[in-house]
């Protein structure tokens, strides 16, 4: 199982930018899909972007156009840099890895980050 730790959560204010990122202990180019997830207080877990392994990435609409999703294999590194935040962002985010990716999020979530809280006041 792939260990993955996230880094580069913190306090914002809207507008501003943060860059998630996701350190994994394997390579990063077997996995076919990785992806972010976050979860605010009293909401369901959201996808809210993926990557496969060919480097097809796809959003979920709320961050369309804001978020964006990499990921170096060299490095076996998740990226998701996040501009023009807006209050409803803040959230606890996650990455992920997966055997497959569909819509903004990865399917079969075989491991799981502990997680980074991204805080944007408005």
């Amino acid at each position: 199982q792939v260990q993955l730790v996230e880094s580069g959560g913190g306090s914002v204010q809207a507008g501003g930018s943060l860059r998630l990122s996701c350190a994994a202990s394997a390579y990063l180019y077997s996995s076919d899909c990785m992806g972010w997830f976050r979860r605010a207080p009293g909401k369901e877990r959201q996808g809210v972007a993926a990557i496969g392994r060919d480097g097809g990435t796809s959003y979920a609409d709320s961050v369309k156009g804001r978020f964006l999703i990499s990921k170096d294999n060299a490095k076996n590194t998740l990226y998701l840099q996040m501009n023009s935040l807006k209050y409803e962002d803040s959230a606890m985010y996650y990455c992920a890895t997966g055997k497959a990716r569909s819509g903004a999020a990865c399917l079969a979530v075989t491991s799981w980050g502990q997680g980074t809280q991204v805080t944007v006041s408005s």
